[in-house]
């Protein structure tokens, strides 16, 4: 009788049995591996592999990761890419969330043994970053921080805000609905491109909850143009809330026309509102900065606890306000001239031709400002090779070529691009 290898495909405990598989399960998870191995064993079934192959087979087919996320090598030249996670955090950052994924003392005082504070080192670190707040809070995103400040000062009353600024950014997020989503009433003035003193003064009432400044993110809006200061709002006598966006905390000279939360505070805002994980170069959350009063008043509504951190954004974001400069800083800060010796190093090993290349800021930071770099330029067939690769690279087309601008890639991943690169072309 011939022999049938089907009956020597090895049985599934069998195969689990052995010791990289076992190893692998401590890894990422015994439903994992054991998909792997069935898959596998599907192969020897059908003659497609040796019976003897199904362990070395499944361990092929088992993920690098536990995670579906894939690193990614960010060679767009656009800093704060929203696709690709935005601010990529600090080593300190890294270090923090892996300190905080055990049991921590987040809100517990190891001194009396009683609750404490939650998050009370990073609130510290936030009023020590922007020593014009006279208190802090922090909730998961920028869009909950804006949604907090509104429902604390205007739930079941008018917002008042510029026909201007009424944004709609990534994902079709829209201000308008947000609003509307915290049970407060929207009231417009002035136009989409002249907003005057006036409209807001006719606009202000009994009613009013607050005046709300948006960033406009994302688009600028030039020419016969106008629009009023922070400081004139306050003025009005109602709370202001002005909504930053990127999370700039001070001026920086690189950004002389991004808003910033120093300057809004000086000028009398009764809160800021912005993202973490923009230009402050951290993990996503939202920030709230102002006036004791008005932040106390946001630590009231039942809503906030929806909204809390846990103890892995806590730690990131303390890391990244206490610790070194960021990734974020260093590609915004980035030498031209070193960028140009890195393209011209990357070209002699993988060719192409090394061009000029307009970075951005993203993250609806500084719309419109260009980021002066320079990029290898190489064949547009790449970029999909380039993004299936290992590990995967993503490159910006221009002009009918991939550009790989290397203002976002670590001088220590530069050895990985190259041989990505190389790769393409075998």
């Amino acid at each position: 009788m011939t022999d049938d290898p089907r009956r020597r495909v090895p049985r599934t405990d069998v195969a689990l049995a052995d010791p990289a598989l076992l190893d692998a399960a401590r890894r990422l998870g015994p439903d994992v591996v054991k998909a792997a191995v069935v898959a596998a064993q599907a192969l020897a079934r059908t003659g497609q592999i040796a019976p003897e192959q199904v362990v070395a087979c499944a361990v092929a087919g088992l993920p690098a990761r536990a995670t579906s996320l894939r690193p990614v090598l960010n060679a767009t030249g656009v800093v704060l890419h929203t696709n690709l996670g935005r601010a990529p955090l600090s080593a300190a950052a890294v270090e923090a969330v892996s300190t905080a994924a055990g049991y921590v003392d987040v809100e517990f005082d190891v001194a009396d043994g009683s609750r404490a504070r939650r998050g009370r080192g990073t609130l510290a670190a936030l009023r020590q970053a922007v020593p014009d707040a006279e208190d802090v809070h922090v909730v998961n995103n920028g869009a909950a921080a804006l949604v907090l400040a509104t429902t604390a000062l205007a739930a079941g009353r008018e917002v008042v805000v510029s026909r201007g600024e009424m944004v709609e950014i990534g994902d079709g997020f829209r201000l308008p609905d947000l609003i509307a989503s915290t049970g407060a009433r929207l009231r417009e003035v002035g136009t989409t491109n002249r907003t005057h003193l006036r409209d807001y003064a006719d606009a202000v009432g009994p009613d009013t909850g607050c005046v709300l400044k948006v960033h406009p993110s994302n688009f600028r809006v030039e020419g016969f143009t106008s629009g009023v200061g922070v400081a004139e709002l306050v003025g009005l006598g109602v709370p202001v809330v002005v909504d930053i966006g990127s999370g700039l905390l001070a001026p920086h000279p690189l950004l002389p026309d991004e808003p910033d939360a120093r300057t809004a505070l000086r000028a009398g805002a009764s809160v800021v509102t912005a993202s973490g994980d923009k230009l402050l170069g951290g993990p996503q959350a939202g920030l709230l900065i102002g006036s004791a009063e008005v932040v106390e008043r946001l630590r009231r509504p039942p809503l906030q606890r929806a909204l809390r951190v846990d103890q892995l954004v806590l730690a990131a974001l303390e890391a990244t306000l206490r610790g070194p400069q960021s990734p974020t800083w260093q590609a915004l800060t980035a030498d031209p001239g070193r960028l140009r010796q890195r393209c011209e190093e990357l070209v002699a090993l993988v060719g192409g031709e090394v061009v000029p290349s307009a970075g951005a800021v993203g993250g609806g930071g500084a719309p419109g400002q260009v980021l002066g770099g320079w990029a290898v330029a190489l064949p547009e067939t790449y970029a999909a090779r380039l993004r299936a690769g290992d590990p995967c690279v993503v490159g910006r087309l221009e002009h009918g070529a991939c550009l790989l601008d290397l203002r976002c890639v670590p001088e220590a991943d530069g050895a990985a691009l190259a041989r990505a690169v190389l790769a393409c072309a075998s």
